[in-house]
C-alpha cells in the first residue's frame, strides 16, 4: 500500500466521523458508504471486503441479542422487576437498587433491552413517589453502560476488542470474565456514585409524569354528529380522513351508533347518518372539519366514551425507538391507521406537548406517543414499530416455568466458553437454538431480537478498521503517539487513551470507536514494545463511557424525553462519573493488566 492509499483512509474516516456527528443519515448506511469507497480503492482485498458480516465479534452480538430476549420472555427481569416496586420511596435506595439491577443484567443481556424493561418500573417509582422520572432514569441509563463493562458479552465494543487481541500475533481473545477485574470495581464505584450524590446534580425536569399530566386531549376531543345532507355519508373513516379533509390535522378516537359504541373504529368502518364521532383535533382544524363535512356539534350523550380505553382498547404511551420505522417519518406516512388499526392522539418531545398539525410532526427517537389501539395487538404492533411502551402497566412475569430453562441454558453457554469447551459464536448460537427448541423463543422473536443497523455497522467497520491496519495508518498515528509521549511514562498513555475513546464514544456509535481505536493500540503497544493487553482495557472501558450527551449511547437516547432532558443536561452527571472512572479504573488496570 502507497502513502495514497493511507491518505484516502484517513480521508473516508474523517468523512465517516462528520457523517456519524452530523446523524442525518443512520449509522449502519453511513458505515456501508465507508466500506464501499474503501472497497473501490482496493484498500481492502476483494475477498475480505464482506468478511466482517461473519466475524465471530458480529456473531456472537446476533446471538447474544436472541439470548437476550429469550430471557426476557421467560420474564427473568420483569421478576426482578416486580421486586424492585417494593423498596419505598426513598430516593437514595430508589436510585441505588434500580442503577444496580439494570446493570447486573447488562451484563449478561442487551443493556438497550435491559433498559427497555425496567424504565416503566423507574417511571411508575417515580409517580408512586410523587417525584420526576428524571431522578431516575438518567442513573438508570448509565447504570445499563457501567454493567456492559463486566463481562465479554455485555457489550458488542468488549467482543470486539477480544477479537482484536484474538488477532494479534496468534494470541487468544479475552475469556468471559476478563473484562470483569477492572469492570467490576468501576461498575460498582459507578453505582455507589450515582446513589449516593450523583442523582443530586440532575437538574430536576417536568418529564412524563403521566399520560393524563403530559398527554392532556379532552381540551382537544369534540363530538360531533354526521347529518343526512353530510358528503361523508355512506364514506368510509378512510376516505374521510384521507381524501375529503386529507389536509386537516384530526383522528377519529370513536364512534356511537345507537346504543352501540366503538373505540378506534376501523378505517374501512362506513359512516351513516346519526353516527356520534368523537373527533380529537384543535379548534382551527375542528372549525374547517365542520365547513368541509357539514358535521354538528353534539351534546354529550356518551360520556364515557371520553375514557378512550375499554377492555377491547387500549391506551398506552410508547417511546419512539432509536431505530424505529416511524423515525423521521411523520404520522401520516406511515399510515398508522389504515396499515396498523392504531390511532396516535398526542406527541410530547422533551416533557412538551407539541402542537398543531398532528398529521405534519416529523417524528425523532426520544418521542413520547399516546396511541389508542386494540388490545390483543396494540403491545406486538409498538414492538414491530421499534416503540417501547411506558403505560402504568402490571408486570409481566412471563412463564415464569421457563426462568430455570432460559437461565440454565445461559449459564451453559457461559460456563462451556469460560473452561474453553467451545468458542463464544458456538457456545451462545447453540444457547438461542435450545431456547427456540424449548419454546421460550419463537423465530419471530429471533429475527425481531436482532438490531440489525447494528449487525450491519459492525460488518461494515470491521473491514474499514482492517484497512487501516494494512494501509499503515494505525501505524502512523502510533508512530505520532510515541515521538509525542516516548518520553512520558506508560500511565500517561493510557490515560490518553481511555480519555480519547470516551470523547469518541460520545459521538459515535461505541462498537466503532473500538473498531478504530483497537489498531492504533496495537500499534502503539508494538512501537513501544509492551503488552497491548492495558490499551485494549482501556478502548472498552472508554466506549462504554457515553455519559456526556444523549446521542453517544441508543439507552441515553431512550431516557431523553420521559425524563424531560436537555442535551446538556447529561454532562452534569456525566462529567463527575467520567472522573470517578478514570481515578478508579487507571489504577485497576495497571494492577491488573501490566505493561510488562
Amino acid at each position: 500500500m502507497n502513502s495514497w492509499d493511507q491518505i484516502y483512509v484517513f480521508v473516508v474516516l474523517a468523512v465517516t466521523f462528520g457523517l456519524f456527528i452530523w446523524g442525518r443519515w443512520r449509522y449502519d448506511l453511513v458505515a456501508l458508504m465507508a466500506l464501499m469507497a474503501i472497497a473501490l480503492r482496493g484498500c481492502v482485498e476483494p475477498a475480505e471486503v464482506f468478511r466482517g458480516f461473519g466475524h465471530p465479534a458480529v456473531i456472537t452480538v446476533a446471538a447474544v441479542l436472541v439470548i437476550s430476549r429469550g430471557l426476557q420472555n421467560a420474564g427473568v427481569v420483569s421478576l426482578l422487576a416486580r421486586v424492585l416496586g417494593k423498596v419505598g420511596s426513598n430516593p437514595t435506595l430508589q436510585v441505588t437498587l434500580l442503577t444496580f439491577v439494570v446493570a447486573v443484567c447488562s451484563a449478561f443481556m442487551n443493556n438497550v433491552g435491559a433498559l427497555a424493561l425496567l424504565m416503566p418500573v423507574a417511571i411508575w417509582m417515580a409517580r408512586q413517589s410523587d417525584r420526576s422520572p428524571s431522578h431516575l432514569l438518567m442513573p438508570l441509563s448509565f447504570g445499563s453502560l457501567l454493567g456492559g463493562m463486566t463481562t465479554l458479552i455485555g457489550t458488542p465494543p468488549n467482543l470486539i476488542v477480544s477479537s482484536f487481541r484474538n488477532a494479534n500475533g496468534g494470541q487468544l481473545g479475552f475469556g468471559f470474565f476478563d473484562f470483569s477485574y477492572v469492570g467490576l470495581g468501576v461498575m460498582v464505584a459507578g453505582i455507589l456514585s450515582i446513589g449516593l450524590f450523583g442523582w443530586r446534580l440532575i437538574p430536576n425536569r417536568s418529564g412524563s409524569n403521566s399520560a393524563e399530566d403530559l398527554m392532556k386531549i379532552d381540551d382537544y376531543l369534540t363530538e360531533v354528529m354526521v347529518p343526512e345532507s353530510s358528503p361523508a355519508v355512506h364514506e368510509t373513516l378512510r376516505h374521510l380522513e384521507n381524501e375529503l379533509c386529507g389536509d386537516l390535522s384530526f383522528v377519529v378516537v370513536g364512534l356511537v351508533r345507537g346504543q352501540k359504541r366503538k373505540l378506534a373504529p376501523s378505517g374501512h368502518l362506513v359512516i351513516r347518518p346519526g353516527d356520534i364521532l368523537l373527533i380529537e383535533a384543535d379548534t382551527e382544524d375542528l372549525s374547517e372539519l365542520l365547513k368541509k363535512t357539514g358535521f354538528e356539534l353534539a351534546e354529550s350523550r356518551e360520556e364515557e366514551l371520553r375514557a378512550l380505553s375499554s377492555d377491547e382498547i387500549q391506551l398506552v404511551e410508547a417511546i419512539v425507538g432509536a431505530d424505529s420505522v416511524l423515525k423521521e417519518r411523520t404520522v401520516s406516512q406511515i399510515k398508522l391507521r389504515t396499515e396498523y388499526d392504531i390511532n396516535v392522539l398526542a406527541v410530547a418531545r422533551q416533557g412538551q406537548r407539541l402542537g398543531k398539525q398532528l398529521n405534519q410532526i416529523r417524528l425523532i427517537a426520544g418521542d413520547i406517543l399516546l396511541v389508542q389501539g386494540p388490545a390483543k395487538k396494540l403491545m406486538e404492533t409498538l414492538a414491530n414499530l421499534g416503540c417501547l411502551p411506558l403505560a402504568e402497566r402490571a408486570l409481566n412475569l412471563g412463564r415464569p416455568q421457563r426462568i430455570p430453562v432460559s437461565l440454565g441454558l445461559f449459564a451453559l453457554a457461559i460456563t462451556a466458553v469460560t473452561i474453553g469447551w467451545v468458542d463464544a459464536p458456538t457456545a451462545f448460537t447453540i444457547a438461542a437454538v435450545c431456547m427456540v427448541l424449548a419454546n421460550i423463543l419463537t423465530l419471530r422473536d429471533v429475527y425481531s431480537a436482532i438490531d440489525w443497523p447494528v449487525i450491519v455497522l459492525l460488518g461494515a467497520m470491521i473491514p474499514i478498521g482492517t484497512a487501516l491496519e494494512t494501509t499503515g495508518g494505525a501505524a502512523t498515528i502510533a508512530d505520532l503517539i510515541h515521538s509525542v509521549g516516548s518520553n512520558v511514562p506508560p500511565v500517561v498513555i493510557l490515560t490518553v487513551f481511555l480519555v480519547g475513546t470516551m470523547c469518541l464514544s460520545d459521538i459515535i456509535n461505541n462498537a466503532a470507536a473500538a473498531v478504530l481505536m483497537c489498531p492504533i493500540a496495537l500499534n502503539v503497544a508494538a512501537s513501544l514494545g509492551c503488552s497491548a493487553d492495558p490499551l485494549l482495557i482501556a478502548v472498552a472501558l472508554g466506549a462504554s463511557c457515553a455519559f456526556l450527551t444523549p446521542i453517544g449511547h441508543q439507552s441515553n437516547t431512550l431516557v431523553m424525553a420521559p425524563g424531560g432532558y436537555r442535551f446538556g443536561d447529561y454532562w452534569r452527571l456525566g462529567l463527575p462519573l467520567q472522573l470517578v472512572i478514570l481515578l478508579v479504573a487507571i489504577p485497576l488496570i495497571m494492577w491488573f493488566w501490566p505493561f510488562e
